[in-house]
């Protein structure tokens, strides 16, 4: 385990981060958006994880590893209605919809780097009341931790002292065999509904079967599924259950090319899986090379996206004297 300076905000706040090793991974964690900034397999010499060597790339590439919240994925119009309140918040996509808890979210800030060994590091954040629009403030805790069997488990823990929305998911681009695409992948997503959306990606409300579509990613197959107008461009969230439940096995990822597979087990009752089809960096990834379209995969563990504003949807909502624990562990093997 290990803690360095790597870099300043434009702020000029120091950026530190620490090294994490055990159980056949290395995680280097930064305390900016405690974002996984690279992760390593032993035994395997490409990085699994999109990245970049120097921080300065990050605030100008976003969501490269970024914990994201207070509430991950998009709200139509950044508005929704709590408790008979209306609430406003920022529009950062476009001026219309709200991303990813917004431009100042906490994502792209600095976290407190609470304790560390060198098999986990807890990191802690306080997003305040008024930030973004959202109601309340609110402690976010990020617990990376890495297990035997090539695991590494990432908890999210929040409480507020206002009813809010909280919803925080782990946005690393993933790639297996560190091929220029991830379209030839396989995938095994155990859902059997998923939310279409519209043209800003927003749910439309309908909670539709995969059966018989190219959302149908319930036994293992190639990411790669040509449309009409070429590749799918998959940004869908995944219905795997109506609620929270105890971890169990949501996805399944492996490269033939690398043998490298990634399961994928949660709590949450959401999957948001993206392709990768807008990436497009500023600088080259940490293998030197630049990323393009569908360099990487999202696998985003959450709760339903734009919930409060369709009926029957997977809620995020936060209550003082409530807990809210979102757990996900990605485990990492080689044939």
């Amino acid at each position: 385990m290990a803690i360095e300076a790597f870099g300043q905000t434009a702020d000029g706040e120091t950026v530190h981060r620490v090294t994490l090793e055990a159980g056949g991974l290395t995680a280097r964690i930064m305390t900016w958006g405690a974002t996984l900034q690279d992760l390593r397999l032993e035994g395997y010499a490409q990085p699994l994880t999109l990245g970049f060597s120097d921080f300065a790339s990050y605030p100008a590439s976003p969501y490269f590893g970024q914990t994201v919240g207070r509430h991950a994925n998009r709200i139509a119009g950044g508005r929704f209605t709590l408790d008979n309140v209306s609430h406003q918040l920022e529009c950062n996509e476009g001026g219309i919809t709200h991303l990813h808890g917004g431009s100042a979210g906490i994502a792209k800030r600095i976290w407190t780097l609470d304790s560390h060994d060198t098999d986990h590091a807890i990191f802690s954040i306080v997003d305040p009341d008024g930030q973004s629009g959202y109601p309340g403030t609110v402690k976010i805790e990020a617990r990376y931790e890495l297990r035997p069997g090539g695991c590494m488990a990432i908890t999210y823990t929040s409480v507020t002292d206002r009813p809010t929305l909280a919803n925080i998911a782990h946005h690393s681009y993933f790639n297996l065999d560190g091929s220029d695409s991830i379209l030839d992948h396989d995938m095994m997503i155990a859902a059997d509904y998923y939310l279409p959306v519209d043209a800003r990606l927003i749910p439309t409300g309908e909670i539709r079967a995969v059966e018989g579509t190219d959302y149908d990613f319930r036994e293992l197959r190639p990411i790669r599924r040509e449309g009409p107008d070429g590749q799918v461009p998959y940004d869908h969230n995944f219905c795997i259950s109506p609620q929270r439940e105890a971890v169990r096995t949501i996805a399944l990822v492996r490269s033939m090319q690398s043998g490298v597979a990634m399961e994928l087990r949660s709590t949450e009752p959401g999957l948001q899986f993206y392709s990768g089809f807008k990436i497009n960096p500023s600088g080259p990834g940490l293998t030197g090379k630049p990323y393009s379209a569908n360099a990487g995969f999202c696998l985003e563990t959450q709760s339903w996206p734009d919930s409060l504003n369709h009926e029957g949807f997977t809620g995020a909502v936060l209550r003082p004297g409530e807990k809210l624990v979102q757990h996900t562990e990605h485990v990492f093997m080689r044939s």
